[in-house]
């Protein structure tokens, strides 16, 4: 009898250990990343990645949010916006993540905007790769950057400082270079630029061919570059081989590191591009100083140039997420509430819905030996 009520309370405290395991379970806090992982663009889509997981798995290491652990999956969308907006929608009705994280590109963000899955559930996607007018402040959509008409309008009044007035323009044929060209015609009158090249080439591509050629017909004093990572690596590319001697200033999601491992120091010596997040060196700011020593605690392949900005999207959610949110639409009135967050000399705001929760912009260029030069 003994051994039979023994027998009993053993597969009892089985069972209640095991509900508590499945509870525990379903206490983990989904974040899914739509991205594209393959392809011209994959380079900024594992980077982004890699720094909201570095920070994931710092929070999970130090006891999770409220006892509950994060679980991170990205998914490739091969930065085609239907894609996106599949597998984002398919996500919400399967799995109902707590939020999205670092989806990238201006076409797939108007997508995921236009089809209003996200909007509908109130979910937020933190750290929208985009820097566009068409996606600041919509619903669901928080950038952590400065946009990129902030960009050209610094960029321009630095140029007309300096006397630097003949511009060249090459831009992605869509949402993305629709924005950068709108901007850079806004602002050109108010600094005296001359815009004397417009070129444009196909979206997802690296065919640059023919704007290379516009500009050095042109014959711009500086080229400012709206255009992804490897599209502007090779165009940088074949415009030095041709002869082209301009300065050229890129757009901040260019990944100037990915630049200058394909291109060596000697090509890319005088690049100069916009800085929207803090840079790694400067290792003054408690943010900087957070990311590098996580960094340095393992082995990292992803990170990048570009991971700042997915680590810092991170940390605004988790931020979100430790009031409390245990919802996507909780989760997302969490993020829009943000006021004047400082993750370390580094300040988010979303009180104002017609500019993304940071205007912070800088300038840097590769020096001698591929070193950044502020």
């Amino acid at each position: 009898m003994r051994a039979f009520v023994f027998l009993v309370r053993l597969v009892a405290a089985q069972f209640f250990l095991l509900s508590g395991a499945q509870v525990a379970a379903a206490k983990d806090l989904l974040v899914v990343q739509v991205a594209p992982l393959s392809g011209p663009q994959g380079v900024t889509g594992r980077a982004i990645g890699a720094g909201a997981r570095l920070y994931f798995d710092h929070v999970n290491a130090t006891g999770g949010i409220n006892g509950a652990k994060l679980r991170f999956v990205s998914r490739d969308d091969g930065q085609n916006p239907e894609t996106t907006v599949h597998l984002v929608r398919e996500s919400l009705e399967r799995e109902a993540p707590v939020a999205f994280i670092g989806s990238v590109g201006t076409n797939n963000v108007e997508a995921l905007v236009r089809d209003g899955a996200l909007a509908r559930s109130g979910t937020p996607l933190v750290g929208a790769v985009s820097g566009a007018s068409s996606v600041t402040g919509k619903p669901s959509i928080f950038i952590v950057k400065a946009g990129y008409r902030a960009e050209i309008s610094r960029l321009f009044q630095q140029l007309g400082q300096v006397g630097q007035k003949r511009v060249g323009l090459v831009f992605q044929k869509d949402a993305l270079g629709d924005d950068v060209l709108a901007g850079a015609e806004a602002e050109a009158g108010k600094w005296g630029i001359e815009l004397v090249a417009r070129a444009g080439y196909e979206r997802n591509t690296t065919q640059v061919e023919g704007a290379v050629e516009s500009m050095l017909k042109a014959n711009p004093a500086s080229i400012f570059l709206g255009a992804t990572t490897l599209a502007a690596v090779e165009f940088v590319r074949q415009y030095r081989e041709r002869g082209g001697i301009a300065t050229i200033y890129g757009l901040s999601i260019i990944d100037s590191k990915v630049l200058l491992d394909k291109l060596g120091p000697e090509v890319a010596r005088g690049f100069a591009f916009s800085q929207v997040v803090p840079p790694e060196s400067k290792s003054v700011l408690p943010l900087v100083r957070e990311y590098a020593k996580l960094k340095g605690q393992g082995k990292h392949a992803d990170l990048g140039a570009r991971s700042m900005e997915g680590f810092i999207a991170a940390k605004v959610l988790v931020a979100a997420l430790r009031k409390g949110a245990a919802s996507g639409a909780e989760a997302g009135k969490a993020v829009a509430a943000i006021r004047k967050l400082d993750l370390g000399g580094y300040s988010l705001d979303f009180s104002a819905s017609d500019r993304t929760g940071s205007t912070y912009v800088d300038f840097a260029m590769l020096g001698r030996g591929g070193q950044v030069v502020q």
